[in-house]
């Protein structure tokens, strides 16, 4: 089965979420965000997958990538594609679809539990590396949250994620390599203790990932 995954160029490891998605028969086809021009068509393409991104929605230096993407969303709801956003794309999911996307009071960097309504998804704990805040487009229902806002929102056979149920130990070593770590202590965390809880929070979360995968394509994307 054909699927698209969009991701930041040096950023498209979809970790525990990509992973059950090829045990689930899906082969990725990969688009850049820097080059829309070049991504996949969704003629024959089952499923989409977006996911984070250092990027903010709102910022106009990456204003014309974020609205290609933005219309290669609209046209997976159109064509009744099957589509998962994590963070970012989640992000990109509410602002194509008419919900709204801004800077956030608080901040999450790493493991946190959230309240779940209904969905077979865990509370957590989940990792979450983002500093905006997004509201859910107006036919889409609010399945999770927390004191800072949604965190799992489900539309006609798509899904949002403000957490990142794919991450791995080693994906958060490289964002902390690459520059997370100086943000993380700016937010009065230690990047060493967050190695650590995700050393240990990964022996969970990766099956929870795959059974929220599971939750998706048989009770979501087959509707």
């Amino acid at each position: 089965m054909r699927a698209v995954l969009i991701g930041n160029a040096g950023g498209s490891d979809a970790g525990f979420v990509g992973n059950r998605l090829r045990e689930r028969g899906f082969a990725f086809a990969e688009g850049q965000r820097e080059h829309p021009a070049d991504w996949p068509a969704l003629d024959g393409v089952e499923l989409v997958l977006t996911l984070g991104s250092e990027w903010n929605v709102y910022r106009p230096e990456t204003a014309a990538s974020v609205e290609a993407e933005a219309a290669l969303v609209r046209d997976a709801v159109e064509r009744g594609v099957p589509l998962l956003g994590i963070c970012f794309g989640a992000q990109v999911l509410a602002h194509a679809l008419g919900g709204t996307v801004s800077r956030s009071s608080t901040p999450e960097i790493g493991w946190v539990t959230i309240a779940v309504d209904g969905p077979p998804v865990a509370s957590g704990p989940w990792m979450e590396w983002h500093d905006d805040v997004f509201t859910a487009p107006a036919d889409f229902d609010v399945l999770a949250r927390n004191d800072v806002g949604p965190q799992l929102i489900r539309g006609p056979r798509t899904v949002g994620t403000q957490f990142h149920p794919e991450v791995t130990e080693t994906m958060v070593r490289d964002w902390l390599e690459h520059g997370g770590a100086e943000s993380y202590r700016r937010h009065g965390g230690d990047p060493d203790a967050l190695l650590a809880a995700t050393r240990a929070n990964v022996a969970s979360s990766r099956p929870a990932a795959e059974a929220l995968v599971d939750w998706f394509l048989e009770s979501v994307a087959a509707a």
